[in-house]
């Protein structure tokens, strides 16, 4: 991949570009940010950018041996470690020809994703203890082209404490010219051990700009439309794909919201059963997805309402429902909102009774739609 081919982060793209072109890369680096957020590819590009024999001052050049080897990922020297399945094997290179396609299809993907694709039972991959022994036994090894060796290790608070504690040595004192990549969502599951020997590089989220400019290029949606979803998505690019994914569903949710949010109102008690008992007929991803897009239109309406509408980002159906609607949510009641649907969410994932939950929720929004 070059930095051309990654959506935003235009500030840590000249960060990498730097750190090569100043000979000054820090052996061990730790990647910490959503996969939403694209910190996968934003390694993948400096690793080639940092074997590109005819690189520019501002990208790899694509085309010289090394940066097809990269983009095949089939470089000698660089390697990958990732969470498998210990019951199918315990060493990543067994998954190689399933994590070359995985990126090669689309390298913006989460450790749900990767597990779905490599086990149809779903099972938890993790990186084993197995796993230390081949990573500390490839770097021991002369680069084979005669630079870098790169080992990128994806989902690395996925690491149990064995395997950790292994590569702590290797961490500390590399081989020469080796660099550690080492890529997490989460540096509270980190070893504080593993954190002490690494360079933090926190990966943002994407600018709503920059994720919707993206949307709207590469899928069929409109332009306001690519806004909403970016949005809804907050800078995750993985979430906005499942967004547009589900378009009609978005459709269905939009209608969903004004339709609750009128009966409410209307304190319209057989209409509030009537809707509760429609949602509760959903299945369970799509009532959170529905929770989800609720959030978001409740921070839309707060927007509207204190931003002389600058900072919302809605479709125009969206918009002319918030128009009317954006009134009734203020500070007198969003955080009773935003702390409900949140609620109603994490129930939801946890298999509550969903007409129950619904029903309830819907008195709830009826009580704290009348306090603005």
């Amino acid at each position: 991949m070059q930095f051309k081919d990654i959506i935003g982060q235009d500030e840590l793209k000249h960060h990498f570009i730097q750190e090569v072109n100043d000979n000054r890369i820090s052996h061990a680096q730790l990647f910490l940010g959503n996969a939403g957020y694209g910190g996968l590819p934003l390694a993948l590009c400096f690793i080639q950018y940092l074997f590109c024999k005819e690189k520019s001052a501002n990208d790899s050049c694509g085309t010289c041996p090394s940066c097809r080897k990269i983009q095949e990922l089939q470089h000698p020297d660089l390697h990958f470690s990732f969470p498998v399945v210990q019951a199918i094997d315990k060493r990543s290179d067994a998954f190689l020809p399933e994590w070359r396609k995985m990126i090669k299809e689309n390298p913006y993907f989460n450790l749900n994703q990767w597990s779905s694709f490599i086990d149809e039972k779903g099972r938890k991959p993790i990186i084993g203890t197995e796993e230390s022994g081949e990573i500390i036994k490839k770097l021991s090894l002369k680069s084979f082209e005669g630079g870098y060796k790169v080992m990128v290790i994806w989902m690395a608070e996925e690491m149990n404490p064995t395997c950790a504690n292994k590569l702590l040595k290797i961490l500390e004192e590399p081989p020469k010219d080796t660099l550690f990549i080492l890529l997490s969502e989460s540096q509270d599951a980190m070893l504080q051990t593993i954190l002490s020997r690494t360079q933090i590089v926190k990966i943002p989220r994407l600018s709503i700009d920059d994720l919707s400019k993206h949307l709207a290029a590469n899928n069929p949606v409109t332009s306001s439309d690519a806004i909403s979803i970016a949005a809804q998505a907050e800078g995750n690019y993985i979430e906005a794909l499942d967004l547009i994914g589900t378009h009609e569903e978005k459709d269905q949710n939009r209608d969903l919201f004004i339709k609750m949010m009128r009966v409410s109102y209307k304190k319209s008690v057989i209409d509030m059963l009537d809707w509760s008992n429609e949602v509760a007929a959903l299945g369970k991803e799509k009532q959170k997805t529905y929770l989800k897009y609720a959030l978001h239109m409740f921070r839309q309406s707060l927007l509207k309402n204190y931003t002389q509408n600058q900072l919302t980002r809605t479709s125009k159906e969206e918009d002319e429902f918030l128009s009317k609607f954006s009134k009734f949510i203020t500070g007198n009641n969003i955080q009773d909102f935003m702390t409900h649907f949140n609620d109603a969410h994490y129930h939801i994932d946890r298999n509550a009774n969903p007409k129950i939950l619904f029903t309830e929720l819907c008195f709830k929004t009826m009580r704290y739609i009348h306090f603005a």
